[in-house]
């Protein structure tokens, strides 16, 4: 079966992703409760490659289709998930990435839109929150996803969402205020670690 991948993010509007988002139906993985269990011999390194027995998974579509079964259990470990058969897997970090972000409006009327490396894309809010870890000197910017997976979000995107939040600073804003960015109604902060 062919693969269509979305139409480029930057020529679409958020109110279009967010139909191609709810249009999008995943595998009812959660539902799943198989009671086989294996290793699938296969890591997702900290770059977002994924590899099969140390060997690397050159075609996007596979990874297409080994995330769109992927979730993370209570324990923390991560498992491909079928009907019929659980498969640990590996993830050195995240097991994906936002590569790409798209804003419309500003302050607390912002939506924020990423494209993951899967061509997946995500409308950040609520449901889906962005989330500071690492330190203050290092800093790592995730993206809360679906079944307890999250991205990583790359480092360009990561400084075009740091430039639209200082781009909602009202003149002359205090330290104190901080670097808040809202999508979707909620807002997200840039500059407080959260806790491991």
């Amino acid at each position: 079966m062919p693969y269509d991948p979305p139409p480029e993010m930057q020529d679409l509007s958020l109110a279009e992703i967010a139909g191609l988002v709810a249009a999008r139906k995943l595998p009812p993985v959660e539902q799943w409760s198989p009671k086989a269990e294996s290793e699938s011999h296969m890591r997702i390194a900290a770059d977002g490659r994924w590899y099969h027995q140390g060997g690397l998974i050159s075609r996007p579509a596979m990874v297409r289709v080994f995330a769109s079964v992927l979730r993370r259990e209570d324990d923390g470990r991560y498992a491909l998930v079928t009907p019929f058969d659980k498969q640990w897997i590996e993830v050195e970090d995240a097991p994906l990435l936002a590569v790409e972000v798209k804003s419309e409006g500003s302050g607390e009327q912002r939506r924020l839109a990423f494209r993951l490396n899967t061509d997946e894309l995500v409308v950040c809010g609520p449901d889906r929150p962005l989330v500071l870890r690492g330190s203050v000197e290092e800093p790592r910017p995730y993206l809360g996803l679906w079944r307890g997976l999250e991205a990583r979000i790359e480092r360009q995107a990561y400084y075009d969402l740091i430039e639209l939040a200082l781009a909602d600073q009202p003149e002359g804003a205090s330290e104190a205020a901080g670097l808040p960015i809202w999508s979707d109604g909620a807002c997200f902060r840039l500059d407080r670690i959260a806790p491991e």
